[in-house]
């Protein structure tokens, strides 16, 4: 197969991924095992880990850069595929915790108030907009299109870097209010 069936194939479960997983995640987020009468515990353990786990991705990330800075592909990939996996692994955490536990409310009052919303909203905004570009990033870096996978990476990585960094800050302004 050549290079450009297989992205013209990377593409379409790339535009299927992109809007299945937000989609998914959305409706999920709405389902509570508890409240239909599921006999499960909350997962209140869950939250610091998948936090953890978005720090680590923002280290993944910026380790990736410098190796690849270094001329070291190898590891570039390494560190993004790891990067991937984490994110992976936030998301299922995520979902599990909303489907077992109730939602948090932001108690904090005035400016921050204003901050933390403005925080979380565009790290949501965000989370949606990084998949399609972080599975075309890698997409291009696997099928050897490496010009076109630096141009895409450039606007990949700010995003997704601040998509991680934003995660632990927002888990960080919401923790006391944990029950």
């Amino acid at each position: 197969m050549s290079k450009l069936a297989k992205e013209k194939k990377y593409k379409k479960i790339i535009t299927v991924l992109s809007v299945v997983i937000p989609l998914a995640v959305a409706a999920l987020f709405g389902v509570n095992l508890r409240s239909l009468g599921f006999d499960v515990a909350p997962l209140t353990f869950l939250p610091p880990m998948y936090a953890t786990i978005n720090g680590v991705t923002a280290i993944l990330l910026i380790a990736a850069v410098v190796a690849i800075k270094k001329g070291n592909r190898k590891l570039h990939e390494t560190l993004n595929t790891a990067a991937i996996a984490c994110s992976l692994l936030f998301l299922l955490m995520y979902i599990a915790y909303h489907m077992t536990s109730d939602s948090t409310t932001f108690g904090g009052q005035g400016a921050i108030k204003y901050v933390y919303y403005f925080i979380l909203i565009t790290h949501i905004v965000l989370s949606i907009i990084v998949i399609p570009l972080v599975l075309v990033t890698y997409m291009k870096a696997k099928l050897g299109l490496f010009t076109e996978h630096k141009k895409i990476a450039k606007k990949t990585f700010p995003i997704w870097l601040y998509v991680a960094v934003t995660g632990v800050i927002v888990y960080l302004m919401i923790s006391p209010y944990y029950v």
